[in-house]
């Protein structure tokens, strides 16, 4: 059956509002979204928590008709093959397109004519949405759990202790503060050629950098003579700066942790570590913390549209608190574990998300067979 805005209807009760603005107010079961930022999944049912809510024109509210299931309207709309289908008919540039409410109303769906197979599809996302959201909170708690341990187990500004200290380390000595270029065996920018979607290497870019890791999904390529490629070469265990970038992304550092052939962008500096005196996970948890990320972004200059670090300020300014060499294994290792079980959190929730993916694909039509 193809609806052709009867699945909603328009329903607006006038109230009195400030001096400029007109407001609705709003009733528990309504289909709400927002004129401006539909495209950014702005839109969703009232729930009864929110009954009698107050609302704009720019918020258009619907009720639903008692032929469509509003969970299965909810799941119908939140496909990006749906609601970004939307963006050719806004009004507005690019940057600031509205979607009208008569917009919203003229859109044509399709749903099945039994209300109970509406039911039974909103039911099955419903729980897989539940499921999802339960262990995205088990992400999240990790995540927590990390973020809070980092703080207890790296010294504060102007302390030479940690809060927190393993057992075997109670009455180990204070952690030694000494430059960075102490621990520095060398250091080198990447390479500043040309690259291209394939080719002999791949090179990491600062997209490639995040939370301390590297993301190998998006890899650009180059072509070098052997030896030309080995001044770039990364080995396992080197720190990377990301040395320019906006004032809020300059200093992201990460750690490469492979013993594959792989290079930098001329944009990142490579650190590579005394490893006998420097662990380098140990090294990357520490200049990860939100005490070294501020000490860190305090050594950029700004230029008009970018910061960047000068690779041997960096070595020479920054100084850095570490314990003997057993404890920073001790903590490396601890965080390490803790990142794999993130990680493995991190899979199974993209898992469960690709799933419902595939099951949108199966229990719903696609946006073409709607308009036939």
């Amino acid at each position: 059956m193809k609806l052709w805005g009867k699945g909603v209807f328009e329903k607006i009760e006038s109230l009195s509002g400030s001096e400029n603005t007109q407001y609705y107010r709003r009733k528990a079961g309504q289909f709400i979204y927002s004129k401006l930022d539909f495209l950014n999944q702005a839109f969703g049912v009232i729930p009864t928590s929110l009954d009698g809510l107050e609302s704009t024109v720019d918020l258009p509210c619907f009720d639903i008709s008692s032929e469509l299931h509003p969970n299965f309207l909810l799941e119908y709309v939140k496909r990006p093959s749906f609601y970004e289908k939307f963006g050719e008919i806004a009004d507005g540039g690019r940057k600031a397109k509205r979607i009208q409410a008569e917009s919203f109303l003229s859109f044509p769906i399709r749903v099945p004519r039994r209300f109970l197979e509406q039911q039974k599809i909103a039911e099955c996302l419903s729980t897989l949405d539940e499921l999802i959201g339960a262990e995205s909170q088990k992400l999240d708690a990790l995540k927590a759990h990390k973020k809070g341990l980092m703080q207890q187990l790296f010294p504060r500004e102007g302390e030479t202790l940690p809060r927190l200290r393993f057992p075997e380390f109670h009455s180990a000595p204070e952690w030694e503060e000494n430059p960075f270029d102490e621990f520095v065996a060398k250091s080198f920018y990447g390479t500043s050629s040309s690259t291209a979607p394939q080719g002999q290497y791949p090179v990491l870019r600062m997209g490639n950098m995040a939370d301390g890791r590297l993301d190998f999904t998006t890899l650009v390529y180059i072509d070098l003579d052997r030896e030309s490629f080995e001044s770039f070469r990364l080995e396992d265990g080197d720190i990377l700066l990301n040395r320019t970038n906006s004032p809020a992304l300059v200093g992201k550092i990460s750690l490469f942790r492979l013993k594959s052939e792989c290079l930098t962008a001329s944009y990142i500096v490579t650190y590579r570590l005394k490893k006998q005196r420097l662990d380098p996970s140990f090294c990357n948890f520490m200049l990860n913390t939100p005490l070294y990320q501020a000490k860190i972004k305090s050594l950029a200059k700004p230029s008009i549209s970018q910061a960047n670090i000068n690779p041997t300020t960096f070595r020479k300014e920054l100084v850095v608190s570490v314990p003997a060499f057993p404890e920073q294994l001790r903590i490396a290792t601890c965080l390490s574990s803790l990142d794999d079980l993130i990680a493995a959190q991190s899979d199974r929730l993209a898992a469960l998300q690709t799933h419902k993916q595939g099951l949108l694909q199966q229990l719903f039509p696609s946006p073409e067979a709607a308009t036939t």
